[in-house]
């Protein structure tokens, strides 16, 4: 068995668990990132790891904000498909409903941050994981560069797959 079919099989497996598989059984999951570097810490400390190439692109943009006095901190990063695995099963058990969870957070397989190319992101005296930070100094200058470092946000408001706005996502559309 191959690499990516093993991997495949896990999120196969752990859908089955969940008991979504058929939500998704005709989309092929994303391709969890075999090469990562670190980035440093996140806001609570733990270290955090992304692409090669969004990794440089993260810390090229990082600088350019922080020299005009903007400060962008890391909330999460790369996640693998375990990890997610343990959000969605955390979320669950608080008694949230797999339609209310899939509005907030992707199935394990499906996650941007499993490329290692996808990156939350808030600023100080912001509250994480918020429509809050949209109304940030950061949020504004993300919006005016972000792009010439190649990073979009991937959930603006009305986007096509139906998650809601997600002002602090941000995924890195460049190769590595």
């Amino acid at each position: 068995m191959t690499a990516t079919s093993a991997y495949e099989q896990r999120v196969v497996e752990i859908l089955r668990e969940l008991g979504v598989e058929e939500i998704y059984a005709k989309r092929k999951p994303v391709i969890e990132a075999d090469e990562l570097v670190s980035v440093g810490l996140d806001i609570y400390g733990r270290e955090q790891k992304l692409a090669p190439g969004a990794a440089k692109a993260w810390q090229e943009m990082r600088s350019a904000a922080e020299s005009l006095g903007i400060t962008l901190q890391l909330v999460s990063a790369f996640r693998n498909v375990d990890y997610q695995h343990q959000i969605i099963k955390r979320k669950l058990a608080a008694g949230q409903k797999m339609e209310e969870i899939l509005r907030v957070s992707a199935l394990p397989g499906y996650s941007e941050h499993h490329t290692g190319k996808a990156i939350d992101l808030t600023t100080p005296g912001c509250e994480t994981l918020t429509g809050e930070f949209e109304k940030t100094k950061a949020f504004g200058w993300l919006g005016e560069n972000a792009a010439q470092f190649r990073f979009t946000m991937s959930y603006p408001r009305g986007n096509k797959v139906g998650v809601i706005y997600e002002p602090w996502h941000w995924a890195f559309q460049g190769a590595d």
